[in-house]
C-alpha cells in the first residue's frame, strides 16, 4: 500500500497536559481513503485527546501526523469534524448552519452559485429536504445531528473526524443516524475516525475497530470488519465479533501483578 492510498497516517503520537503524566503514548494508526476506523475503548483512556491532536486541533507531545500524505500541524480545510453536541447557532436556519463555515479564510473561495449547490447537496444527503428554513429551536436531537453532518460534508471533506456524535440520541434515532453515516461515507467517498464506547456502533458502522487501553493509552488490538452490510442481518457473525472485543476489554480491566522491588 502507497502513501496514495492513505487519509492519515500517525506515527509515535504522544500527549501530555502540562505538569501531567501522558495522557496517551506511542501511538501510531492510519485510516485509509474512503474508509471508516472506529477508535474504541473505555471512559478516560484518551481516545478524545487522541482524536484532537489527529484533527490538528491540539499539538502533541511527540511523533508526528502525515494527512494526505503532507505533515499536519493544525486543522486541514480538507478534513471536518461532528462532536456530541450539534452546536448549532441558534440565530441561522437549517441552510445557514450547515453553510456556516464555508467563507472562513482557510477555506476555498466558492461562488455564491457553488456554496449554495454545495449546501443543498448536503442537506439532501442527510435527509433534511423541505426543511431548510427551520431553525434550531423546532429541530429535534436527531435532526440537529444530521444538521451538524451536513455541515461537515458541505465542506466536501477528505476525512472526517467524529467525536462519539450520536451518544446522546436514543437507541431508535442512534440506529438512523449510524446507517445514515455509513451510506453517506459511501456516497461522498470520505473517510471518517469515528471515536465511540460502544461496541455495537462499532461493529456496525467501522471496516476497521481499533481498541485503545491503558495508562497511558495505546493502540492494544485492532479488528478488522469483513461482514457485509447491513451487520445487523448477520447475527452470528456480530455476536462473535463483539464477544471477541469484550473478552479484550476485560483483559484490560484485570489488575496488572505487581512489579517486584
Amino acid at each position: 500500500m502507497t502513501m496514495a492510498d492513505w487519509a492519515l497516517q500517525a506515527q509515535g503520537l504522544s500527549y501530555a497536559y502540562p505538569g501531567q503524566d501522558p495522557v496517551f503514548q506511542e501511538v501510531s494508526l492510519g485510516v485509509r481513503k474512503r474508509e471508516i476506523v472506529c477508535l474504541l475503548g473505555g471512559s478516560g483512556c484518551g481516545k478524545s485527546s487522541l482524536l484532537r491532536v489527529l484533527a490538528g486541533l491540539q499539538a502533541p507531545s511527540g511523533g508526528g501526523i502525515d494527512f494526505l500524505g503532507a505533515p499536519m500541524r493544525e486543522p486541514d480545510p480538507r478534513s471536518a469534524l461532528v462532536f456530541q453536541q450539534a452546536s448549532l447557532l441558534p440565530w441561522l436556519n437549517v441552510t445557514g448552519n450547515a453553510g456556516f463555515g464555508l467563507d472562513f479564510k482557510h477555506q476555498p473561495k466558492l461562488t455564491r452559485e457553488a456554496h449554495a449547490a454545495r449546501v443543498a447537496q448536503a442537506i439532501e444527503a442527510v435527509g433534511l429536504q423541505g426543511r431548510e428554513k427551520l431553525y434550531p429551536s423546532a429541530l429535534s436531537g436527531g435532526m440537529a445531528q444530521r444538521v451538524a453532518l451536513a455541515r461537515a460534508l458541505a465542506r466536501e471533506p477528505e476525512l472526517l473526524f467524529a467525536d462519539e456524535p450520536f451518544s446522546a440520541l436514543d437507541a431508535i434515532t442512534r440506529a438512523e443516524m449510524q446507517s445514515l453515516l455509513v451510506e453517506v461515507v459511501h456516497r461522498w467517498h470520505t473517510a471518517v475516525l469515528l471515536v465511540t464506547h460502544d461496541i455495537d456502533e462499532a461493529i456496525l458502522v467501522a471496516d476497521r475497530i481499533l481498541l485503545m487501553g491503558g495508562k497511558p493509552g495505546n493502540i492494544v488490538r485492532e479488528w478488522t470488519v469483513d461482514i457485509a452490510q447491513p451487520r445487523i442481518s448477520h447475527g452470528t457473525g456480530v455476536v462473535a465479533l463483539k464477544m471477541d472485543i469484550l473478552d479484550a476489554l476485560q483483559s484490560l480491566q484485570k489488575p496488572q501483578p505487581a512489579v517486584p522491588l
